[in-house]
Formats: C-alpha cells, structure tokens, sequence
C-alpha cells in the first residue's frame, strides 16, 4: 500500500510534541507504548512538554495495541519518522532514542534491529524479552500474538522468535542499552526477562540495568522516572 500520513494529518496517527519544541531540534525520542493502549492524545503530555524544553520531539506511534512490534508497526514507525526529519529537513545522523515499557520495551529493543534508522540507544521499563515465554506465561497472550504475527511466513515459533529481545540478542547493534525493572513485576518476570536478557549481551554491547525493589508492573519510583528521562536526555544531548 502507499504511504497516506502527511505532516497535517500526522496527529491522527501519532503524538508529537514537534510545534512546542524548542529548535533547533536536537534528536528524536520514540516512545512506545504497552499492550492494549488505545490513547491519542489531543494536548500536550507531561512527558511532551518535558523533551520539547530540551529540543527533543517526542514521538508516541499509535501503533496496533497488540502489534508487538511485527513487520507493520516497524514500518509505520519509520514512517512517522520520516516525516518528522522531512518536514524540519534534520540529517539522517539525527540522533534517536527508542524506548517505552512493557511491550513497548520489547518494541523499543526490537525497533533497535529492524530500524530505517538505528537508534542511539535503547531506554526500557519492564520489557518482555524472552517472547517465546511470553507466549505461555500469561491465558491473555496468545490471542495477541497470534494476532500480531498471522501473515507472517513460516511457524509460529519462528515469528516469535524474529520479535524476541532475547533470540535478537546478537544482532543488537552497536548502542548504549538502559533496562529498568521492577522487582515485583506479577505481568513480566524479571527472572525470565530483563535478567536472561541482560546475560545475554553482557560483553557484546554497553548494557546498564537496574532493579526497582518493592515495585509492580512498570511502576518506577519518582527518582527511577528520572533517571529513565534523564537517560534519554544524555543520549541526544551529549
């Protein structure tokens, strides 16, 4: 299908915080968001407004709500991007940030190997990891995920596989990784996640990693959020 979204209509398909940024414009941050959001966004968030002070557009794709980040949702972010860089005319080299929580950690970290553009870093909470597991560890998940990868060629296990953190963990590119993770995360084990994954890449790539204790699912305390933004931040703004 040809590409439909324009700058004008780019508000229906995403959130952006690009008309109160401040320029010039210094990087990129894509946000993803968890499985089953639904959102749009008619004023500028918190999180908007905070990026746009630092000149950085802070970019949420209105992806499917149970894409987890399959061929479509990779695409239609490229998209989204594109746009973005088109319109203001910023270099290709602009720096970009991926992250979000949940299954937009996985969509963050996935987005990190199948990107138009590789990101600068990868910033996390509570990501799925292990995709595979995933797919058993929880009565409400299958659906999606069969869902998510239908048209794809091939298993099952296979589709899985090409959208699991953990099995991509090899050809994570070149890029500082921030991963945060709640200690008593009930929707996503940290055991068989973040921890799995973080073994995984240790030596391959620069990977920090901290552990919120006394904390569910996503919930950072006000001084982990912090650092998270600050993450961000440091990673367009050197």
């Amino acid at each position: 299908m040809e590409k439909i979204i324009t700058y004008d209509t780019l508000r229906d398909f995403a959130y952006s915080n690009d008309r109160i940024c401040r320029k010039p414009i210094q990087g990129i941050a894509v946000s993803f968001f968890g499985l089953g959001q639904r959102d749009m966004y008619d004023e500028d968030t918190d999180s908007g407004k905070l990026y746009a002070e630092k000149g950085i557009v802070y970019l949420v794709p209105y992806n499917n709500p149970w894409a987890w980040m399959n061929r479509q949702a990779i695409a239609y972010t490229d998209e989204l991007i594109d746009i973005i860089i088109n319109t203001y005319q910023l270099p290709d080299s602009i720096p970009i940030v991926s992250s979000g929580g949940s299954m937009g950690g996985l969509s963050a970290l996935v987005y990190m190997v199948y990107a138009k553009r590789t990101p600068v870093a990868c910033v996390t909470n509570c990501p799925v990891c292990d995709l595979p597991y995933h797919f058993t560890e929880r009565r409400d998940l299958p659906r999606t995920l069969y869902s998510a990868f239908f048209h794809e060629r091939g298993t099952m296990a296979d589709a899985l596989q090409s959208a699991s953190p953990l099995h991509l963990a090899d050809q994570m590119p070149d890029a500082d990784y921030y991963i945060f993770h709640c200690e008593k995360d009930m929707a996503v084990n940290k055991q068989k996640h973040t921890d799995r994954f973080v073994e995984a890449m240790r030596g391959k790539r620069r990977i920090t990693c901290h552990a919120v204790p006394d904390r569910g699912h996503c919930d950072l305390t006000d001084e982990m959020l912090a650092l998270y933004n600050q993450y961000i931040v440091q990673s367009i703004i050197r």
